[in-house]
């Protein structure tokens, strides 16, 4: 079975957010090689999730629950949008609570966090970010490029422009 691609969330398999692991499904009982380990906000404590589920949509609506807060996204009306990352992407870690990204009025791909191999590269593109962040912006360029900064890039799905966000 081909493994789900995940529109708002590209690299769950090689940030490992997705992981290979032998599990049951506590969703459709299945056996799968593959576990998702990120945010799922239920009343459930849920442990075994396969990406299948995640991708139909099948553990949210099951389980009456999120991956990602749908009132934690950047302000977009698109609310197929909405949907599909809180009941049918994976979430990712972060330090508070996660706020996706949006531009061009749609919400933007998780991309990964933020280090200086991802950050060197875009970082003039970063700049309108970091300087709105309400941070110091010589001491938060300073931190990326040493991994000190806790931060979450995202990339525009339609011109392409990389965002950044940073747990304060």
């Amino acid at each position: 079975m081909e493994l789900p691609t995940f529109k708002y969330h590209p690299n769950a398999y090689t940030l490992e957010i997705i992981s290979e692991d032998d599990i049951v499904c506590e969703c459709c009982g299945a056996p799968s090689p593959y576990r998702y380990n990120g945010p799922f906000y239920t009343v459930d404590e849920i442990e075994d999730l396969c990406p299948w589920c995640i991708k139909n949509g099948k553990a949210a609506e099951k389980f009456g629950g999120d991956f990602q807060d749908p009132a934690a996204v950047d302000g977009v009306e698109n609310e197929s949008a909405i949907v599909e990352v809180s009941q049918r992407t994976p979430g990712f870690d972060a330090i508070q609570e996660a706020n996706w990204l949006a531009h061009c009025d749609d919400l933007c791909a998780f991309v990964g966090y933020a280090n200086p191999e991802l950050v060197a590269p875009i970082l003039d593109e970063l700049m309108d970010d970091i300087e709105d962040s309400g941070f110091d912006v010589a001491e938060m360029v300073k931190g990326l490029k040493k991994e000190a900064l806790d931060g979450y890039v995202f990339q525009c799905l339609h011109c392409g422009k990389h965002r950044i966000y940073f747990d304060d």
